[in-house]
């Protein structure tokens, strides 16, 4: 039975005195689902913390205070697009962070297009910050005892605890539960799945070449937005806007600086239309079959196979720019701001800045955008289906150094800044008062949340209205970056949305689809050492041949089972009956 995409989400955004209701969901995008019976996600319910006599901190719901200062490490993933910059310590974010709770965060920064590679080197090394958030996959971290099971510790979290029981995310965080009933990542908890990632395209132009998106996207395949931009590229031609050797797509999230290897954002897209996992979400390439109710190597079946070939077909009918997958982000949106390309992906973060760019190269008033709803292929699902988002790994470093009432003092903090109602709103706006009021939405009568005079925030999708006098509230201060996640219930998750972007919502939710979780099931140490070992060339000789396929350094027809064998000899099929043999010996 099929799921709706985020039915309430609307609702919620539109009628914020019920967003503190507990609606349940249960999705979640983990392509592996190596657990266990999660006996160790069983948090009980929670309720005020009481305070204890001579802690030296107060903490609990929406609260926590250090008597005395104190000093935490943590990694910070530096986003070229938003850097890090020294107001947000003394008067940003860090700042009030540190007035608040009496905490100050020694932050090491870590450039975000290498960040994953540079914080394993450090963990390893011994040269671990405590805090390390960020983080989507803690997999290499986990037998070497380099990180706690913090799940032996979230009921020291009264916050967590609250949102784990009113939201009911035990099926989901049952996806992360490792071999020993356990967990290792403090995840990002939300109330229900969001499809972020999508296209932006050049309205004005694509009605000028006789399409309009808006009722084509209902159930439009990858193969008809195909059509549409041959269309659109012939207009564009025949107008003199470009030449017949142009390209009107080139996409960033794909390339040197985020693409990681693996096409990134749009093969991750495309693939999940064909139920196969790839770019961002290559995982292990595995993929259940719920017909035969076995896994299976995904990354050389047909499925995968129709992926790459749609794929090509953009790039070898001269659509899709084969810069797209090694080109960095800066590039590629630059290529959309002066009016060379004509779609572009975007999520809701950075829809606002896109706007801001074709308006610094336009001229505004020059153009029109529409949010897409992206393709199908063999399905009517999205490409998301988590209620996880990337989380917080804790050192066991810390555990040894401060020692366990210290480190539980720590994880209290932890607790506040990313679960708590209190820090969630601080991280993503600001404070109340000075960077954001309540103020009555004209059209609803109802109290939203809107930035004052002075400020305006790309990472909030609020753009600026006097350039003259506002600033970038993330640019300048750090605010609603992406280390300290958007998780939350709907309305912390939507309460930033603007009618564009509720459009966009309602018509994900009316024209696609959730995908069901798959299946969990455990694995011992040595199988996931085992797993891992075969993994990283496997999945580094998959990555290396798609994108020669996609970008047709390699034919699909003559050149394909040449890939499957490579795959083969380097244990896909041993990776296949080791999954299986694990699931089996789990129902």
């Amino acid at each position: 039975m099929k799921k709706k995409v985020l039915s309430l989400v609307l609702c919620v955004a539109m009628v914020v005195s019920l967003a503190a209701c507990g609606n349940k969901g249960k999705e979640s995008n983990n392509n592996n689902n190596i657990t266990n019976e999660p006996t160790a996600t069983k948090v009980p319910e929670a309720t005020q913390a009481p305070v204890e006599e001579k802690l030296g901190y107060e903490f609990g719901l929406n609260t926590f205070h250090s008597d005395e200062p104190v000093t935490y490490s943590m990694f910070f993933s530096d986003a070229s697009w938003y850097p890090m910059v020294e107001r947000w310590e003394t008067e940003g974010l860090f700042a009030k962070i540190k007035e608040l709770t009496n905490v100050t965060l020694e932050v090491t920064k870590i450039d975000s297009g290498d960040y994953d590679n540079k914080k394993a080197l450090m963990i390893n090394g011994g040269e671990s910050a405590y805090i390390i958030p960020k983080t989507y996959d803690e997999s290499a971290f986990v037998d070497g005892g380099a990180v706690v099971a913090v799940s032996d510790w979230v009921q020291y979290m009264p916050n967590y605890q609250d949102f784990y029981t009113k939201y009911n995310m035990e099926a989901d965080v049952k996806t992360i539960v490792r071999a020993d009933g356990k967990y290792y990542r403090l995840p990002g908890m939300k109330e229900s799945a969001l499809q972020d990632y999508t296209f932006l395209i050049r309205d004005d132009i694509f009605k000028a070449a006789g399409y309009d998106v808006s009722t084509l996207e209902n159930d439009w395949t990858w193969d008809e937005l195909y059509d549409v931009l041959v269309g659109v590229k012939a207009y564009m031609v025949s107008k003199g806007m470009c030449k017949e050797s142009d390209y009107i797509w080139s996409d960033l999230w794909c390339g040197t600086e985020s693409g990681q290897g693996n096409g990134g954002n749009l093969l991750k897209l495309i693939a999940a239309s064909y139920d196969v996992p790839s770019g961002w979400a290559i995982g292990n390439g595995m993929q259940y079959d719920a017909e035969t109710d076995q896994w299976y190597f995904a990354s050389t079946s047909d499925d995968y196979k129709e992926f790459v070939t749609v794929a090509n077909k953009y790039i070898a009918g001269g659509i899709l720019d084969p810069e797209t997958f090694t080109q960095d982000d800066v590039t590629a949106n630059n290529k959309f701001y002066r009016g060379e390309t004509v779609i572009i992906s975007v999520n809701r973060s950075q829809y606002t800045a896109w706007l801001q760019g074709l308006d610094e190269g336009l001229g505004a008033g020059n153009y029109a955008t529409y949010l897409t709803v992206y393709p199908r292929g063999k399905n009517e699902y999205t490409s998301e289906n988590s209620r996880l988002e990337n989380g917080v790994m804790i050192a066991s470093k810390a555990l040894k150094e401060l020692g366990e009432d210290d480190f539980i003092k720590m994880l209290r903090f932890v607790d506040w800044l990313w679960y708590s109602d209190a820090g969630k709103t601080l991280a993503k706006w600001g404070v109340e008062g000075e960077h954001w009021n309540y103020v009555t939405d004209e059209a609803t009568g109802l109290k939203v949340k809107a930035l004052t005079e002075n400020w305006f925030c790309g990472g909030l999708g609020i753009a600026a209205t006097d350039e003259t006098k506002q600033k970038d509230l993330r640019l300048e201060l750090g605010y609603a970056g992406g280390n300290f996640w958007y998780g939350g219930n709907n309305e912390q998750l939507t309460d930033n949305f603007t009618p564009v972007m509720q459009d966009y919502y309602a018509r994900v939710a009316e024209y696609r689809a959730i995908r069901p979780l798959n299946p969990s099931f455990s694995s011992t140490e040595d199988e996931n050492e085992q797993i891992n070992l075969w993994k990283t060339p496997l999945i580094d000789n998959v990555n290396a041949w798609t994108l020669k396929f996609v970008t047709g350094q390699m034919s699909i027809t003559n050149d394909w089972d040449a890939y499957v064998a490579s795959c083969q000899n380097l244990n896909s099929q041993n990776l296949v009956d080791l999954y299986n043999e694990m699931y089996n010996r789990s129902k």
